[in-house]
């Protein structure tokens, strides 16, 4: 049997189960808010007390893997946002567990990609794949998560990780380069995850209801996606506005990554605010700022973009962690 874990900085899915003909079979899950939790191993021990109580008697723990949301250094990864630390080697140690591996997030959701059905994707941007060649994979939740899936020595893919959305953000029209300045004159440095993730989306609103000569009478954790959805669905000018302004920034930054690698492979988008703004996304602003790149825009229209709407990308991708 498989441990399997998605760590990210909003919430914690635990799993053990087993693939069947390729196919993920959970045999226990659980769901915990990441925000309710300082110490992880401590979270596993309850959650391998459950285990204990519901476990075949030949059924044992033999491999585990975790995504969690920051850098892979080795075996362990220190998280970006929370003050959580997931040490394999001691996992390994402490649990009794023979093999434990754990990466980053969205390398492990990368990972997961080819085991998506029809029924986990949203069409975005039309195109046609190219066999073999990159990919990307951003993460829109919390923070931004950036991942490439490039040519392996096999045929097939390995995954790149790395902390793209602490990359700067390059604003690419008048209305973005004024949401920089206003985010800079907050905050200093304006990373891409400070404009593409929940947090972004709070300091769009902002910025949107300070040009709308409103003042900013809404709490920064009271902004979400399901809020300025809600809003929006109102008639609410400010939240459409907001919206609209984040698909574009969205389109801006995938744009920009598939650009690097040139990602005739296709684009994928998850992530929390993904799954929630998925149909705002497919109305054109994302695409059309995806693909003003220039030059390569002709290059650009030819990705396919999809957006995933399984919330378990990552999860699954950590168990394939130790096939």
């Amino acid at each position: 049997m498989i441990l399997a874990g998605d760590v990210g900085a909003t919430k914690i899915l635990l799993e053990v189960g087993d693939f069947r003909s390729d196919r993920w079979e959970a045999k226990l899950g659980r769901r915990y808010s990441t925000t309710e939790i300082d110490n992880f191993p401590s979270l596993l021990t309850s959650f391998l007390g459950e285990w204990n109580q519901v476990r075949g008697k030949d059924e044992r723990i033999t491999g585990a893997g975790f995504g969690v949301a920051g850098p892979a250094l080795g075996n362990k990864v220190k998280m970006t946002h929370r003050p959580i630390t997931v040490d394999g080697d001691a996992i390994g140690e402490r649990f009794l567990i023979p093999k434990v591996r754990v990466a980053n997030d969205l390398a492990a959701a990368a990972r997961a990609v080819d085991t998506l059905s029809s029924r986990d994707l949203v069409t975005i941007q039309d195109g046609k794949a190219v066999p073999g060649e990159p990919r990307v994979v951003l993460g829109v939740g919390t923070g931004l998560g950036v991942a490439y899936l490039v040519p392996g020595d096999n045929g097939g893919y390995r995954e790149i990780a790395g902390e793209g959305g602490h990359a700067g953000f390059a604003p690419a029209t008048v209305a973005q380069a004024q949401l920089w300045q206003s985010i800079f004159a907050h905050h200093g440095r304006v990373a891409a995850e400070d404009v593409v993730s929940g947090a972004g989306l709070a300091h769009i609103y902002s910025f949107v209801r300070s040009s709308q000569a409103h003042s900013d009478d809404q709490a920064g954790d009271a902004i979400t996606a399901d809020w300025l959805g809600e809003h929006a669905a109102k008639g609410d000018s400010s939240a459409s506005a907001a919206l609209d302004l984040f698909v574009e920034c969205l389109g801006n930054v995938a744009g920009d990554h598939a650009l690097a690698v040139m990602a005739r492979g296709g684009v994928y988008l998850m992530g929390g605010v993904t799954t929630r703004v998925h149909s705002r996304i497919r109305e054109g602003r994302f695409s059309e700022a995806f693909c003003a790149k220039g030059a390569h825009s002709a290059a650009l229209m030819k990705i396919p973009v999809k957006a995933v709407t399984n919330e378990r990308i990552a999860l699954l991708g950590a168990a394939k962690l130790i096939v």
